[in-house]
């Protein structure tokens, strides 16, 4: 579905902006395979789409590669200077790069992950990353004894991604709150890609097989823990992030808790953002733009299952949330405040 999506806007390019006077903006992600980029950057599509006139391309490596997502995102000023949101888990590669984007007049946006300050980028548009590690911690705990010992495993698939080691972070912090008696391991290496992630918590469930919980920092984490519990007829707790169909599945089997990012949603506020700046030079805002997130368990899996169906039943879902985080001021914090 992603991929028909970027079929034609892809094809618009730096020459129709030449010769019509069509802006084009542009938005790159960190990989274009998972569940949390393709959610992005559907959200970008719409917003973009909301601003008529306004070109568009999305673009990132198959993989998580950060080298190869700087050159796309290069290759991409060429053709979509009004404009470029970027999504990365390697910002420490975009410093310069965004840096010398910004003083040749390119508007560019963080999205998920924010940029290094020495890349001065005024706009991010991400969550509280440690706020959604106690969120996921506190889902988790409703399914433990109040009085629970032992111990939970945590997992995280990029040790060193700033979202990540914070979510991490918060779901220590929580269980240190409200269950000081269990005791958090972790967070354990779970790797990126697929296989590898299962590998590792097969490892990991092998050798704690009395855990209280097992939880993770990302997608793949989810649907394999949730895996590994069915197949196993487990009684302990699994949570992870995103929403990924399997997860989602997983969720209304009873086998896994998980709390949504609303990545659409940061997709749509940029897009929506960078189109009306490209089309009428509308300001972009300056500072955090907060998009909370929504934990997700069995009672109400089944509505966001339903949302989740099509690219118009999100649209039409989500529309009230991101017009929230743009005119609602509460949602503008400090860029110093992220988290």
């Amino acid at each position: 579905m992603l991929v028909l999506l970027l079929l034609g806007p892809a094809a618009c390019t730096k020459q129709a902006d030449d010769e019509g006077g069509t802006p084009t903006v542009g938005f790159v992600v960190a990989n274009k395979q998972l569940n949390f980029s393709q959610e992005m950057s559907l959200g970008f599509i719409a917003g973009v789409n909301q601003v008529k006139g306004v070109s568009l391309q999305v673009d990132g490596p198959n993989i998580v590669d950060g080298p190869r997502q700087l050159a796309l995102f290069q290759e991409m000023r060429k053709s979509a200077d009004d404009g470029i949101s970027v999504f990365t888990l390697t910002p420490d590669l975009f410093v310069e790069p965004m840096a010398s984007a910004i003083a040749d007049g390119v508007p560019i946006i963080a999205v998920d992950s924010p940029a290094l300050p020495s890349a001065g980028v005024e706009l991010f548009i991400g969550n509280d990353s440690y706020e959604l590690g106690r969120m996921l911690a506190r889902k988790v705990i409703t399914q433990l004894p109040s009085n629970a010992t032992g111990k939970v495993v945590l997992g995280t698939s990029s040790p060193g991604v700033s979202v990540l080691d914070r979510r991490a972070m918060g779901i220590r912090d929580e269980f240190k709150e409200k269950l000081p008696a269990v005791s958090v391991f972790g967070p354990f290496d779970t790797k990126q890609e697929v296989e590898a992630n299962m590998e590792a918590w097969e490892t990991l469930v092998k050798v704690n097989q009395s855990a209280l919980a097992f939880i993770g920092t990302s997608d793949a984490d989810g649907w394999n823990l949730a895996e590994i519990r069915r197949r196993e007829v487990a009684s302990w707790v699994a949570g992870a992030f995103d929403i990924d169909p399997k997860s989602l599945a997983a969720v209304k089997a009873g086998d896994l808790i998980l709390v949504s990012p609303e990545h659409y949603v940061k997709g749509a506020v940029a897009g929506r953002l960078q189109a009306e700046h490209a089309k009428s030079g509308k300001a972009l805002p300056k500072g955090w733009l907060y998009v909370p997130g929504v934990a997700v368990d069995r009672l109400n899996v089944d509505e966001i299952v339903a949302r989740q169906a099509t690219v118009a039943t999100r649209a039409e879902a989500l529309s009230a949330a991101v017009d929230r985080v743009l005119t609602d001021p509460a949602h503008l914090r400090p860029l110093s405040a992220v988290s």
